[in-house]
């Protein structure tokens, strides 16, 4: 039988090792075996209910619940995303920064990136952002332990095989969502700086040998299309980020 490490588990399911110690440790969702050295090994059927598990985390459901739906109970499951949102938010609401960076390191251990950052991350700042001053002020609370967390992702990424990119602003102003943009490529393999501050036009001939990312908040304009192309026959390895 086949056994793989946890770095090759996470490379193949697109799960970060620290999420599947979380749900091993915490949930008892997991129960890989163990070499002669105490390494973690998994097997096809592990893989398998990795997958499993990461469909039902995506679609919603608070990984706390998960394992009873692996187990065949019937539970009500629409209310995962909702609920971590009004939790980040009474969270915030205490404005305590070691309770929020806590808060935002359990989140980030127990659910994939994209899935964090597209259905609890993103939705709480837009509906901050929306409200008034006192709300608002809370985002930019928010941003900065954003900001904090990515950052040391970031560090521990580059601590891993990988390849390095750097990721520059766009004609963008939403530096925070630059870095959560960041946190995302780095759970795709590769080692991510991030340029500090946006540019009107970025110049890729600064930075000789460096695969590039740009990333603009927006669809690329055909102006900006036709840049990046140019960019790309001229020899630059860069790209949109998504």
């Amino acid at each position: 039988m086949t056994r793989y490490s946890i770095g090759e588990v996470a490379e193949r399911c697109g799960i970060n090792p620290v999420t599947l110690r979380a749900w091993q440790r915490r949930y008892g969702l997991l129960k890989p075996q163990r070499s002669e050295g105490g390494h973690r090994q998994f097997d096809d059927q592990d893989i398998r209910r990795i997958e499993e598990i990461k469909r039902w985390v995506e679609s919603g459901v608070p990984v706390g619940k998960v394992k009873a739906l692996l187990e065949g109970e019937v539970l009500d499951t629409h209310d995962g995303w909702t609920r971590l949102q009004e939790e980040l938010v009474a969270v915030l609401r205490q404005v305590k920064p070691s309770k929020l960076r806590a808060k935002i390191a359990t989140m980030g251990r127990e659910n994939p990136a994209d899935t964090l950052i597209d259905h609890v991350i993103l939705p709480v700042r837009q509906r901050l952002g929306l409200e008034q001053n006192t709300a608002r002020a809370l985002c930019s609370f928010l941003d900065g332990a954003l900001i904090d967390y990515v950052a040391f992702c970031l560090t521990a990424e580059r601590k891993k095989p990988g390849k390095d990119a750097l990721l520059i602003g766009w004609n963008s102003e939403d530096r925070p969502r630059l870095w959560l943009e960041a946190w995302r490529l780095s759970q795709q393999g590769w080692r991510i700086d991030v340029l500090a501050e946006p540019l009107e036009n970025p110049r890729p001939d600064l930075f000789p040998g460096l695969q590039l990312f740009v990333w603009t908040g927006k669809k690329l304009t055909q102006r900006q299309q036709e840049q990046l192309e140019q960019w790309q026959q001229a020899g630059f390895t860069i790209a949109a980020a998504d």
